[in-house]
């Protein structure tokens, strides 16, 4: 361990959580945070104009931390923004939502794994469910349809124990050289939440940087604990906001290429969203991702004139097979 803390020592990063209503969450995260075996430089958290939200008492418990209080909910993307650009004395920023608890050694073998992997400057880790002896996921896929997912997710916790290289980590705990972040001007803020993180590393890469998955940096995510799984909240701004990455991001040919798969998903969604009584609310998250085509659009010139990355090399680091959105979704 000695090894480890002198790797991580003489670089500087700062952990940005940005909290709604997090409660009994909150809680859990902070102190899992403050026992770390390597301690943050800093640690910010950004608060959406929580209900009951109280500086001082969470102050009380956890006096190390800084708090930035807003007057509004701006969104998770926004937030997480608003953080990093105060936080221009660190080399490397995390990202941690509330509902993730770290293990007291996560920041440490977070840090030696970028450490030991030099070439990349963005990193996801091993997050576990609450539920026993099962992954929440090693890391986001994205597929040529605009389809993404969390790798391994519901698999056995033994599974993925060698680090790899991923798409996209998940912004519930990722790693990023703030640096590079702030070089792909941060999350994009008209997305509020949901698909943010996997924009920010489609846009990462499109600039020809990689993310490595360490696997023994981990953290239990209570996935959906703030928001509820498959609420009209997440299906809106998850099926709105895939839209967008896809006309946003992917490069031509590819674009043209790989559009009839990415209606026939977004036509199966609406399908299976019908079916399941959610005909309103997916159906005004694709009218609303359509008439946000025209920024969509104008947006998507700006990020392809900036492409330093062979986008034959970046074809093949998305998942294929046309059923594999509606399967298994194995690799």
């Amino acid at each position: 361990m000695k090894e480890l803390n002198n790797t991580s020592s003489s670089q500087t990063v700062a952990v940005v959580i940005v909290n709604y209503n997090g409660g009994a969450c909150l809680q859990r995260c902070l102190t899992a945070l403050s026992r770390q075996t390597r301690k943050p430089d800093r640690v910010l958290l950004v608060d959406n104009n929580s209900d009951n939200f109280s500086s001082d008492q969470l102050h009380a418990h956890f006096p190390q931390i800084e708090i930035l209080a807003l007057n509004e909910n701006i969104g998770f993307a926004a937030a997480n923004n608003r953080a990093i650009s105060l936080l221009d004395d660190m080399e490397w920023v995390v990202l941690l939502n509330p509902d993730a608890y770290a293990e007291q050694d996560w920041l440490e073998k977070f840090l030696h794994g970028a450490y030991t992997h030099p070439d990349f400057q963005f990193f996801g880790c091993r997050m576990l469910a609450t539920a026993e002896n099962t992954l929440d996921g090693t890391g986001d896929v994205y597929h040529v349809s605009g389809a993404s997912w969390r790798r391994d997710y519901g698999k056995p916790a033994e599974r993925r124990k060698q680090g790899d290289e991923i798409f996209a980590p998940s912004g519930a705990a990722a790693l990023f050289r703030r640096q590079v972040y702030m070089e792909a001007g941060g999350m994009n803020e008209e997305f509020f939440c949901y698909m943010e993180d996997m924009d920010l590393g489609f846009r990462l890469k499109l600039l020809g940087y990689r993310c490595f998955y360490i696997a023994d940096a981990v953290v239990v995510h209570e996935g959906a604990a703030l928001v509820g799984a498959n609420s009209d909240f997440q299906i809106y701004h998850g099926h709105r906001n895939l839209v967008w990455v896809y006309v946003m991001n992917m490069p031509s040919p590819w674009f043209w290429v790989y559009l009839p798969q990415h209606l026939l998903y977004n036509l199966a969604s609406i399908l299976l969203y019908v079916y399941q009584g959610k005909a309103s609310v997916i159906l005004r998250s694709k009218l609303d991702a359509i008439k946000g085509l025209g920024r969509a659009w104008q947006q998507r010139r700006q990020v392809q004139s900036k492409i330093k990355v062979d986008i034959g090399e970046l074809r093949n680091s998305m998942a294929h097979g046309i059923l594999a959105p509606y399967l298994n979704r194995y690799e």
